[in-house]
């Protein structure tokens, strides 16, 4: 008798077994109850593995959390789950779902530092992302050099220091993370280019080629255009010749700028006024990509020293002044 008991006990405890491992391998085969758009969760930084569990079975993204705990039990990998915002979408399993979580499939955002905005429009426009975290006060926002500090970078100019791009990020990304990855970008296609830069420049060093490369950013959005425009410049530093470029008294100019460039503004001096001062101006003028840096290091071999705009966006190219002037009564005075 009591091995009929035994027997029926054995039989019990297997068949629950058996029960138990069928209906756990049949939870992780099935699909996720997930809406048609899917579904939107987040997991906090210093969330455990049991409160990710929590969560997930209060938003209903998961039932049975007894198998849900023992599947993350038996992976050892509850340390690797990665905090941020997920996007679940359908068709989404249990081992799918914690492949998401290690492997940080967050959700992405993206911000642009737009080429041809100087510092102010850009941190303006970072301002005004609904995306980033922002962290910058408005008082530190209006102390270039104390939001260069905060960034790690302290001494240095912010114009034209971050690299022109649009940029993915997650969410939780704060202003001050962002900016260090379009600074750190920065540097590291400049380093690039510099060591693949065109022999005898007239460029003491990177930060001279950014300046450089910043204006040709500002005469014009043809990329096609840049390197003759960078070679026009290039020669006209080897002549000794003043650059000559309106871009950089406007900047000079400021946040008083109407949109019309007159004679006087051209004869006032500033630190950036080109037609007053020979060489390049203190700082870059305006944030540049690298198609921009790429034509300043490797400029065309032109015989021409000036350019004006024909109004379609691009430019005529000449190579003495009467040229020049001829061109401008033709293109600017319409005569």
């Amino acid at each position: 008798m009591i091995r009929f008991l035994l027997l029926l006990v054995t039989l019990a405890v297997a068949a629950a077994g058996w029960y138990g491992w069928t209906d756990y391998n049949r939870y992780l085969n099935a699909p996720l109850d997930l809406p048609d758009t899917g579904e939107t969760f987040t997991i906090e930084k210093g969330w455990s593995a049991r409160r990710v569990t929590a969560e997930l079975e209060q938003q209903g993204v998961i039932d049975k959390r007894y198998w849900f705990d023992l599947y993350i039990r038996l992976s050892k990998k509850a340390g690797g789950i990665k905090t941020g915002e997920y996007r679940l979408l359908a068709p989404l399993t249990v081992p799918g779902l914690l492949d998401t979580f290690l492997e940080g499939q967050t959700t992405q955002y993206s911000q642009s530092v737009i080429e041809g905005y100087n510092w102010r429009q850009t941190l303006a426009h970072i301002a005004a992302s609904s995306d980033l975290q922002h962290t910058l006060t408005d008082e530190q926002m209006a102390s270039p050099d104390s939001v260069m500090a905060l960034l790690g970078f302290p001494g240095e100019h912010p114009e034209g220091q971050f690299y022109a791009d649009t940029y993915a990020f997650p969410r939780g990304t704060t202003d001050v993370e962002f900016l260090v990855r379009a600074k750190q970008t920065m540097d590291r296609v400049l380093a690039e280019e510099w060591a693949e830069r065109q022999a005898d420049l007239p460029l003491e060093s990177p930060y001279e080629a950014l300046i450089l490369a910043s204006i040709v950013e500002k005469e014009t959005a043809l990329v096609s255009e840049r390197p003759l425009i960078a070679g026009v410049f290039v020669s006209r530093l080897r002549k000794n010749m003043r650059l000559q470029t309106d871009p950089t008294v406007i900047y000079g100019i400021g946040e008083s700028y109407d949109g019309d460039i007159r004679r006087k503004d051209l004869t006032t001096d500033t630190p950036y006024n080109t037609y007053t001062r020979a060489g390049l101006p203190p700082t870059p003028i305006a944030m540049v990509g690298r198609e921009a840096i790429h034509a300043v290091m490797h400029p065309d071999d032109t015989t021409a020293l000036y350019f004006v705009a024909r109004g379609d966006g691009s430019h005529q190219f000449s190579e003495t002044l009467s040229e020049h002037n001829a061109a401008v009564r033709k293109y600017q005075l319409k005569r």
